[in-house]
Protein backbone atom coordinates (compact mmCIF):
# COMPACT_ATOMS: atom_id res chain seq x y z
CA UNK A 1 0.00 0.00 0.00
CA UNK A 2 2.46 2.43 1.15
CA UNK A 3 4.24 1.66 -2.43
CA UNK A 4 1.25 2.39 -4.90
CA UNK A 5 0.66 5.81 -1.99
CA UNK A 6 4.03 6.50 -3.45
CA UNK A 7 3.90 5.98 -6.67
CA UNK A 8 0.20 7.83 -6.77
CA UNK A 9 1.46 10.44 -5.14
CA UNK A 10 4.77 10.91 -8.01
CA UNK A 11 2.41 10.77 -10.66
CA UNK A 12 0.37 13.55 -9.23
CA UNK A 13 3.51 15.50 -8.78
CA UNK A 14 4.82 14.63 -12.43
CA UNK A 15 1.22 15.89 -14.10
CA UNK A 16 1.96 19.26 -12.35
CA UNK A 17 5.44 19.03 -13.61
CA UNK A 18 4.93 22.16 -16.23
CA UNK A 19 8.66 22.16 -17.50
CA UNK A 20 9.89 19.94 -20.44
CA UNK A 21 12.80 18.06 -20.10
CA UNK A 22 14.11 18.01 -23.23
CA UNK A 23 13.25 21.62 -24.51
CA UNK A 24 13.80 21.61 -28.17
CA UNK A 25 17.15 22.95 -29.57
CA UNK A 26 16.29 23.21 -33.84
CA UNK A 27 16.21 26.59 -35.08
CA UNK A 28 13.73 27.70 -38.14
CA UNK A 29 14.73 27.39 -41.84
CA UNK A 30 16.74 29.66 -42.90
CA UNK A 31 16.88 31.76 -46.82
CA UNK A 32 20.05 30.05 -47.34
CA UNK A 33 20.67 26.56 -45.80
CA UNK A 34 24.19 25.29 -45.10
CA UNK A 35 24.72 22.56 -47.99
CA UNK A 36 27.59 19.87 -48.34
CA UNK A 37 30.08 20.63 -50.32
CA UNK A 38 29.42 19.43 -53.64
CA UNK A 39 31.44 16.13 -55.26
CA UNK A 40 35.02 16.99 -56.31
CA UNK A 41 35.68 13.60 -58.13
CA UNK A 42 33.29 11.32 -59.28
CA UNK A 43 33.68 8.15 -57.66
CA UNK A 44 32.90 4.60 -59.75
CA UNK A 45 32.95 2.50 -55.95
CA UNK A 46 30.80 3.25 -52.93
CA UNK A 47 30.61 1.13 -50.11
CA UNK A 48 27.38 1.92 -47.99
CA UNK A 49 26.59 0.57 -43.96
CA UNK A 50 24.31 0.25 -41.57
CA UNK A 51 25.00 0.25 -38.05
CA UNK A 52 22.83 -1.17 -35.28
CA UNK A 53 22.19 -0.51 -31.70
CA UNK A 54 23.63 -1.70 -28.73
CA UNK A 55 25.04 0.49 -27.13
CA UNK A 56 28.70 0.56 -26.54
CA UNK A 57 28.79 -3.04 -27.48
CA UNK A 58 27.50 -1.95 -31.37
CA UNK A 59 29.57 1.40 -31.34
CA UNK A 60 32.81 -0.90 -30.63
CA UNK A 61 32.03 -3.47 -33.05
CA UNK A 62 31.03 -0.81 -35.76
CA UNK A 63 34.16 0.83 -35.38
CA UNK A 64 35.95 -3.17 -35.77
CA UNK A 65 34.00 -3.29 -38.58
CA UNK A 66 35.22 0.33 -40.22
CA UNK A 67 38.97 -0.97 -39.09
CA UNK A 68 38.75 -4.20 -41.22
CA UNK A 69 37.51 -2.05 -44.06
CA UNK A 70 40.44 -0.21 -43.66
CA UNK A 71 42.79 -3.62 -44.43
CA UNK A 72 40.86 -4.27 -47.51
CA UNK A 73 42.04 -2.70 -50.57
CA UNK A 74 40.39 -1.43 -53.48
CA UNK A 75 41.27 0.17 -56.61
CA UNK A 76 44.14 2.88 -57.03
CA UNK A 77 45.87 1.99 -53.58
CA UNK A 78 42.94 2.81 -51.44
CA UNK A 79 40.51 0.87 -49.58
CA UNK A 80 37.54 -0.02 -49.04
CA UNK A 81 36.97 2.27 -45.90
CA UNK A 82 38.18 5.31 -48.04
CA UNK A 83 35.04 4.13 -50.66
CA UNK A 84 32.70 4.84 -47.86
CA UNK A 85 29.98 7.28 -49.12
CA UNK A 86 27.06 6.85 -47.06
CA UNK A 87 26.28 5.63 -43.37
CA UNK A 88 22.54 5.25 -41.79
CA UNK A 89 23.01 4.01 -37.89
CA UNK A 90 20.89 3.68 -35.10
CA UNK A 91 21.25 4.15 -31.28
CA UNK A 92 24.63 3.10 -30.54
CA UNK A 93 25.93 2.67 -33.87
CA UNK A 94 25.57 6.58 -34.31
CA UNK A 95 28.29 7.36 -32.11
CA UNK A 96 30.54 5.43 -34.37
CA UNK A 97 28.69 7.05 -37.32
CA UNK A 98 28.68 10.34 -36.07
CA UNK A 99 32.32 10.13 -35.43
CA UNK A 100 33.21 9.13 -38.39
CA UNK A 101 31.40 11.26 -40.69
CA UNK A 102 33.31 14.57 -38.48
CA UNK A 103 36.77 13.10 -38.38
CA UNK A 104 37.11 10.92 -41.29
CA UNK A 105 39.30 7.74 -41.71
CA UNK A 106 42.55 9.15 -39.66
CA UNK A 107 40.31 10.89 -37.34
CA UNK A 108 39.04 7.44 -36.60
CA UNK A 109 42.09 6.16 -35.15
CA UNK A 110 41.84 7.67 -31.91
CA UNK A 111 38.35 6.34 -31.63
CA UNK A 112 39.03 4.22 -28.81
CA UNK A 113 40.61 5.79 -26.15
CA UNK A 114 38.37 9.32 -26.56
CA UNK A 115 34.72 7.83 -27.02
CA UNK A 116 34.64 3.84 -26.14
CA UNK A 117 36.77 3.97 -23.08
CA UNK A 118 35.15 6.58 -21.93
CA UNK A 119 32.13 6.20 -18.99
CA UNK A 120 28.95 7.40 -20.73
CA UNK A 121 26.86 6.45 -17.47
CA UNK A 122 29.08 8.62 -15.05
CA UNK A 123 25.97 11.44 -14.86
CA UNK A 124 22.97 8.97 -15.63
CA UNK A 125 20.04 7.77 -13.13
CA UNK A 126 19.74 4.50 -12.06
CA UNK A 127 17.32 4.01 -9.02
CA UNK A 128 14.19 3.84 -8.84
CA UNK A 129 14.12 4.35 -5.03
CA UNK A 130 15.02 7.91 -5.24
CA UNK A 131 11.55 9.74 -5.33
CA UNK A 132 12.81 12.37 -7.41
CA UNK A 133 13.23 9.23 -10.04
CA UNK A 134 10.14 8.15 -10.15
CA UNK A 135 8.52 11.80 -10.88
CA UNK A 136 10.66 11.96 -13.50
CA UNK A 137 10.16 8.27 -14.95
CA UNK A 138 6.77 9.62 -15.15
CA UNK A 139 7.75 12.86 -16.24
CA UNK A 140 9.07 11.29 -19.82
CA UNK A 141 12.19 9.67 -18.45
CA UNK A 142 14.84 9.22 -16.16
CA UNK A 143 17.49 10.70 -18.08
CA UNK A 144 17.42 13.84 -19.61
CA UNK A 145 19.85 16.60 -22.25
CA UNK A 146 21.56 16.67 -18.61
CA UNK A 147 22.67 13.49 -18.39
CA UNK A 148 22.94 11.41 -21.90
CA UNK A 149 22.91 14.89 -24.19
CA UNK A 150 25.60 16.88 -22.62
CA UNK A 151 27.83 13.84 -21.69
CA UNK A 152 27.44 13.30 -26.18
CA UNK A 153 28.13 17.42 -26.56
CA UNK A 154 30.59 17.90 -24.21
CA UNK A 155 33.50 14.60 -24.17
CA UNK A 156 32.25 13.22 -27.80
CA UNK A 157 31.16 15.66 -29.94
CA UNK A 158 32.53 18.76 -28.82
CA UNK A 159 29.88 21.06 -29.70
CA UNK A 160 29.42 19.56 -33.23
CA UNK A 161 26.65 20.66 -35.59
CA UNK A 162 25.74 19.30 -39.22
CA UNK A 163 26.85 22.34 -40.56
CA UNK A 164 30.74 20.63 -39.37
CA UNK A 165 29.14 17.06 -41.26
CA UNK A 166 28.40 18.87 -44.29
CA UNK A 167 32.02 20.26 -44.57
CA UNK A 168 33.00 16.69 -45.43
CA UNK A 169 32.31 15.57 -49.09
CA UNK A 170 31.67 11.76 -47.73
CA UNK A 171 30.47 9.99 -45.55
CA UNK A 172 26.65 11.30 -45.79
CA UNK A 173 25.32 10.18 -42.34
CA UNK A 174 21.87 9.46 -41.26
CA UNK A 175 21.54 9.29 -37.49
CA UNK A 176 18.17 7.87 -37.10
CA UNK A 177 15.50 8.22 -34.45
CA UNK A 178 11.86 7.06 -34.24
CA UNK A 179 8.89 9.85 -34.07
CA UNK A 180 6.55 8.26 -31.56
CA UNK A 181 3.70 9.67 -32.31
CA UNK A 182 3.51 8.56 -35.66
CA UNK A 183 5.60 5.07 -35.72
CA UNK A 184 7.36 5.99 -38.28
CA UNK A 185 12.00 6.43 -37.90
CA UNK A 186 12.98 10.02 -38.12
CA UNK A 187 16.37 10.46 -40.21
CA UNK A 188 18.55 13.26 -39.68
CA UNK A 189 19.14 14.87 -42.71
CA UNK A 190 18.40 17.52 -44.85
CA UNK A 191 15.13 16.52 -46.00
CA UNK A 192 13.49 14.90 -43.04
CA UNK A 193 14.33 18.90 -41.18
CA UNK A 194 12.94 20.52 -44.74
CA UNK A 195 10.17 18.78 -43.90
CA UNK A 196 9.44 20.23 -40.31
CA UNK A 197 10.93 23.83 -42.19
CA UNK A 198 13.53 24.20 -39.81
CA UNK A 199 17.43 23.99 -39.88
CA UNK A 200 19.45 21.04 -40.11
CA UNK A 201 22.80 22.85 -40.88
CA UNK A 202 22.94 24.46 -36.83
CA UNK A 203 21.42 21.62 -35.24
CA UNK A 204 24.24 20.10 -32.76
CA UNK A 205 24.99 16.50 -33.71
CA UNK A 206 24.87 15.55 -29.99
CA UNK A 207 20.97 16.05 -30.41
CA UNK A 208 20.73 13.84 -32.94
CA UNK A 209 22.57 10.95 -31.43
CA UNK A 210 20.83 11.31 -27.87
CA UNK A 211 17.36 11.54 -29.88
CA UNK A 212 18.62 7.82 -31.54
CA UNK A 213 19.45 6.51 -28.10
CA UNK A 214 16.43 7.54 -26.23
CA UNK A 215 15.20 4.27 -24.95
CA UNK A 216 11.91 4.70 -23.86
CA UNK A 217 11.71 5.18 -19.65
CA UNK A 218 15.31 5.29 -19.58
CA UNK A 219 15.60 8.53 -21.21
CA UNK A 220 13.22 11.35 -21.83
CA UNK A 221 12.21 12.11 -25.95
CA UNK A 222 14.32 14.77 -27.23
CA UNK A 223 12.15 17.08 -28.53
CA UNK A 224 11.98 19.24 -31.83
CA UNK A 225 9.72 22.54 -32.87
CA UNK A 226 8.31 22.38 -36.04
CA UNK A 227 8.30 26.03 -37.87
CA UNK A 228 5.33 25.87 -40.63
CA UNK A 229 5.72 29.72 -40.76
CA UNK A 230 8.92 28.95 -42.37
CA UNK A 231 8.16 26.82 -45.24
CA UNK A 232 9.66 27.42 -48.30
CA UNK A 233 9.17 24.10 -49.58
CA UNK A 234 6.68 21.73 -51.39
CA UNK A 235 5.96 18.52 -49.82
CA UNK A 236 7.45 15.94 -51.65
CA UNK A 237 6.18 14.94 -54.99
CA UNK A 238 6.15 10.88 -54.10
CA UNK A 239 3.29 11.54 -51.83
CA UNK A 240 0.95 14.22 -53.20
CA UNK A 241 -0.99 12.19 -55.25
CA UNK A 242 -0.51 8.86 -52.87
CA UNK A 243 -4.94 8.76 -51.75
CA UNK A 244 -5.40 8.23 -55.23
CA UNK A 245 -2.75 6.16 -56.45
CA UNK A 246 -3.38 2.40 -56.84
CA UNK A 247 -3.00 0.27 -53.53
CA UNK A 248 0.74 -1.88 -53.88
CA UNK A 249 2.85 -2.91 -50.81
CA UNK A 250 3.99 0.32 -49.35
CA UNK A 251 0.67 2.01 -49.97
CA UNK A 252 0.14 1.99 -46.05
CA UNK A 253 3.26 3.40 -45.93
CA UNK A 254 2.83 6.25 -48.08
CA UNK A 255 -0.31 7.22 -46.75
CA UNK A 256 1.69 7.28 -43.00
CA UNK A 257 4.18 9.21 -44.02
CA UNK A 258 1.70 11.42 -46.11
CA UNK A 259 -0.77 12.25 -42.64
CA UNK A 260 3.01 12.54 -41.10
CA UNK A 261 4.01 15.23 -43.50
CA UNK A 262 1.22 17.22 -43.45
CA UNK A 263 0.77 17.30 -40.35
CA UNK A 264 3.87 18.40 -39.58
CA UNK A 265 2.74 21.78 -42.01
CA UNK A 266 -0.18 22.28 -40.04
CA UNK A 267 -0.04 24.88 -37.07
CA UNK A 268 -3.42 23.46 -35.60
CA UNK A 269 -1.54 19.79 -35.16
CA UNK A 270 0.58 20.60 -32.88
CA UNK A 271 4.07 22.41 -32.69
CA UNK A 272 6.61 19.53 -31.49
CA UNK A 273 7.93 15.94 -32.29
CA UNK A 274 9.20 13.65 -29.33
CA UNK A 275 11.98 11.28 -30.84
CA UNK A 276 13.42 7.95 -29.24
CA UNK A 277 14.97 5.63 -29.90
CA UNK A 278 15.75 4.54 -33.36
CA UNK A 279 15.47 0.75 -32.59
CA UNK A 280 11.82 0.98 -31.47
CA UNK A 281 11.15 1.43 -35.47
CA UNK A 282 14.06 -0.46 -36.77
CA UNK A 283 17.60 -1.36 -35.06
CA UNK A 284 19.07 -1.56 -38.60
CA UNK A 285 18.53 2.00 -39.84
CA UNK A 286 16.85 0.11 -43.36
CA UNK A 287 13.60 1.36 -42.76
CA UNK A 288 14.62 5.06 -43.21
CA UNK A 289 15.87 4.30 -46.62
CA UNK A 290 12.76 2.73 -48.27
CA UNK A 291 11.08 6.12 -46.40
CA UNK A 292 13.13 7.82 -48.95
CA UNK A 293 12.73 6.17 -51.79
CA UNK A 294 8.79 6.57 -51.52
CA UNK A 295 9.60 10.71 -50.55
CA UNK A 296 11.81 11.26 -53.71
CA UNK A 297 10.14 9.32 -55.95
CA UNK A 298 12.95 9.44 -58.39
CA UNK A 299 14.97 6.37 -59.45
CA UNK A 300 18.01 6.98 -58.29
CA UNK A 301 17.14 8.57 -54.61
CA UNK A 302 18.39 8.83 -51.83
CA UNK A 303 21.70 8.27 -53.97
CA UNK A 304 22.81 11.65 -55.69
CA UNK A 305 22.02 12.26 -59.81
CA UNK A 306 25.63 13.02 -60.18
CA UNK A 307 26.48 9.46 -57.84
CA UNK A 308 23.59 7.25 -59.89
CA UNK A 309 25.16 8.98 -63.46
CA UNK A 310 29.01 7.84 -62.42
CA UNK A 311 29.06 5.14 -60.12
CA UNK A 312 29.60 1.46 -60.95
CA UNK A 313 29.61 -0.36 -57.99
CA UNK A 314 28.04 0.02 -54.51
CA UNK A 315 28.80 -2.71 -51.53
CA UNK A 316 26.18 -2.54 -48.62
CA UNK A 317 27.40 -3.80 -45.58
CA UNK A 318 24.98 -4.40 -43.04
CA UNK A 319 26.46 -4.20 -39.48
CA UNK A 320 24.47 -5.75 -36.91
CA UNK A 321 25.54 -6.30 -32.80
CA UNK A 322 22.43 -7.62 -31.69
CA UNK A 323 22.08 -9.69 -28.46
CA UNK A 324 21.22 -13.19 -28.77
CA UNK A 325 18.24 -14.98 -27.04
CA UNK A 326 17.90 -13.68 -23.37
CA UNK A 327 17.22 -15.70 -20.42
CA UNK A 328 17.37 -19.25 -20.05
CA UNK A 329 13.34 -20.17 -18.83
CA UNK A 330 13.19 -23.96 -20.74
CA UNK A 331 14.73 -25.86 -17.49
CA UNK A 332 11.60 -24.86 -14.98
CA UNK A 333 8.50 -24.03 -14.66
CA UNK A 334 8.26 -21.08 -12.86
CA UNK A 335 9.06 -17.60 -14.33
CA UNK A 336 10.59 -15.72 -16.08
CA UNK A 337 9.67 -13.01 -14.03
CA UNK A 338 7.64 -9.86 -14.91
CA UNK A 339 10.45 -7.98 -15.47
CA UNK A 340 12.26 -10.39 -17.53
CA UNK A 341 9.10 -11.01 -19.81
CA UNK A 342 8.58 -7.46 -20.21
CA UNK A 343 12.18 -7.14 -21.59
CA UNK A 344 12.39 -9.95 -23.82
CA UNK A 345 8.88 -8.62 -25.15
CA UNK A 346 10.73 -4.93 -26.24
CA UNK A 347 13.47 -7.58 -27.63
CA UNK A 348 11.33 -9.66 -29.74
CA UNK A 349 9.56 -6.92 -31.49
CA UNK A 350 12.78 -5.34 -32.56
CA UNK A 351 14.33 -8.21 -33.42
CA UNK A 352 11.56 -9.37 -35.53
CA UNK A 353 11.56 -5.82 -36.81
CA UNK A 354 15.42 -6.22 -38.09
CA UNK A 355 14.86 -9.88 -39.66
CA UNK A 356 11.78 -8.54 -41.87
CA UNK A 357 13.99 -4.91 -42.28
CA UNK A 358 16.72 -6.74 -44.20
CA UNK A 359 14.53 -9.08 -45.52
CA UNK A 360 12.96 -6.64 -47.46
CA UNK A 361 15.65 -4.48 -47.83
CA UNK A 362 17.51 -7.06 -50.63
CA UNK A 363 15.11 -7.11 -53.13
CA UNK A 364 14.94 -3.65 -52.79
CA UNK A 365 18.65 -3.04 -53.37
CA UNK A 366 18.16 -5.15 -56.84
CA UNK A 367 14.94 -2.88 -57.74
CA UNK A 368 16.77 -0.14 -56.75
CA UNK A 369 20.09 -0.94 -59.56
CA UNK A 370 17.24 -1.91 -61.87
CA UNK A 371 15.51 1.87 -61.76
CA UNK A 372 19.21 3.44 -62.27
CA UNK A 373 19.87 1.26 -64.88
CA UNK A 374 16.75 1.94 -67.01
CA UNK A 375 16.94 5.94 -65.71
CA UNK A 376 21.19 5.75 -67.07
CA UNK A 377 19.88 4.45 -70.28
CA UNK A 378 17.22 6.86 -71.02
CA UNK A 379 19.29 9.83 -70.50
CA UNK A 380 19.63 11.86 -73.17
CA UNK A 381 21.96 11.86 -75.76
CA UNK A 382 24.52 14.60 -75.06
CA UNK A 383 24.25 13.83 -71.45
CA UNK A 384 25.89 9.59 -72.17
CA UNK A 385 28.74 11.69 -74.33
CA UNK A 386 29.83 13.82 -71.55
CA UNK A 387 30.01 11.00 -69.16
CA UNK A 388 31.63 8.95 -72.03
CA UNK A 389 34.27 12.36 -72.67
CA UNK A 390 34.25 11.42 -68.42
CA UNK A 391 35.20 7.51 -69.09
CA UNK A 392 35.57 6.34 -71.78
CA UNK A 393 34.34 2.67 -70.49
CA UNK A 394 31.03 4.05 -69.13
CA UNK A 395 28.19 1.98 -69.85
CA UNK A 396 24.48 2.67 -68.76
CA UNK A 397 24.14 -0.83 -67.90
CA UNK A 398 27.43 -1.37 -66.30
CA UNK A 399 25.70 -1.00 -62.60
CA UNK A 400 26.24 -3.92 -60.17
CA UNK A 401 24.48 -3.55 -55.81
CA UNK A 402 26.04 -6.32 -53.88
CA UNK A 403 24.69 -6.61 -49.55
CA UNK A 404 26.29 -8.69 -47.26
CA UNK A 405 25.29 -8.82 -43.42
CA UNK A 406 27.88 -8.81 -40.60
CA UNK A 407 27.10 -9.71 -37.24
CA UNK A 408 28.24 -11.90 -34.09
CA UNK A 409 26.89 -14.95 -35.85
CA UNK A 410 29.43 -14.84 -38.76
CA UNK A 411 32.13 -15.53 -35.71
CA UNK A 412 32.43 -19.34 -33.46
CA UNK A 413 29.81 -20.41 -31.84
CA UNK A 414 31.84 -19.82 -28.18
CA UNK A 415 32.88 -16.66 -29.13
CA UNK A 416 29.64 -15.83 -30.37
CA UNK A 417 27.93 -16.76 -27.13
CA UNK A 418 30.37 -14.25 -25.61
CA UNK A 419 29.74 -11.49 -27.59
CA UNK A 420 26.16 -11.81 -27.21
CA UNK A 421 26.25 -11.80 -23.36
CA UNK A 422 27.78 -8.27 -23.18
CA UNK A 423 25.43 -5.82 -21.94
CA UNK A 424 23.79 -2.87 -23.46
CA UNK A 425 25.58 -0.18 -21.44
CA UNK A 426 27.84 3.08 -21.56
CA UNK A 427 30.48 1.91 -20.44
CA UNK A 428 32.65 -1.01 -20.64
CA UNK A 429 35.70 -2.98 -19.52
CA UNK A 430 38.20 -1.95 -21.82
CA UNK A 431 39.25 -5.61 -22.28
CA UNK A 432 35.60 -6.16 -23.68
CA UNK A 433 36.11 -2.71 -25.70
CA UNK A 434 39.07 -4.51 -27.71
CA UNK A 435 37.17 -8.04 -27.90
CA UNK A 436 34.56 -6.26 -29.80
CA UNK A 437 36.48 -3.88 -31.94
CA UNK A 438 38.46 -7.44 -32.88
CA UNK A 439 35.94 -9.26 -33.59
CA UNK A 440 34.25 -6.90 -36.13
CA UNK A 441 37.78 -6.48 -37.79
CA UNK A 442 37.60 -10.22 -38.12
CA UNK A 443 34.36 -10.24 -39.63
CA UNK A 444 34.91 -8.17 -42.30
CA UNK A 445 38.01 -10.06 -43.22
CA UNK A 446 36.48 -13.69 -43.33
CA UNK A 447 33.23 -11.85 -45.20
CA UNK A 448 33.07 -13.79 -48.70
CA UNK A 449 30.48 -10.44 -49.83
CA UNK A 450 33.27 -7.91 -48.71
CA UNK A 451 36.41 -10.09 -50.26
CA UNK A 452 34.38 -10.38 -53.40
CA UNK A 453 33.36 -7.11 -53.24
CA UNK A 454 37.27 -5.77 -52.95
CA UNK A 455 38.54 -8.49 -55.48
CA UNK A 456 36.58 -7.38 -58.05
CA UNK A 457 37.08 -3.75 -57.60
CA UNK A 458 41.15 -4.24 -57.94
CA UNK A 459 40.09 -6.46 -61.09
CA UNK A 460 38.53 -3.31 -62.52
CA UNK A 461 35.35 -5.66 -63.13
Amino acid sequence: MRVLLLLCSCLLLAACAGAPLNPPRNKPAVAEPAAREPQGVASETIVALSFSGGGLRAAAFAYGVLEGLREQPSAGGHTLLDDVGFITSVSGGSITAAYFGLHGPEGLKGFRDKVLLRDGEAGLRFSLFNPNNLMRLFAGGLNDRSNLNDWLDRDVFQGATFADLFRHQKPVVWINASNAQYRLAFPFHERAFDAICSDLASFPVSEAVAASMAVPLFFAPVVLEKFPEACRKPLPPGLTEAAGAERDDQHRLRLALLRALKDFRDPKAGRYLKLVDGGVTDNLGLVSILQSRLLLNTPYGPISEHDAATMRRMLFVVVDAGQGPSGDWGREVAGPSGVDIATAAVDTAIESTMRMSYAYFVPMMRNWERDIVTYRCSLPDERKAALRAWNPDWRCEDIKFAVTQIGFADLPEAEETVLNAIPTRLKLPAAQIDQLIDAGRRAVAQDAGVRRFSGSVQRGE
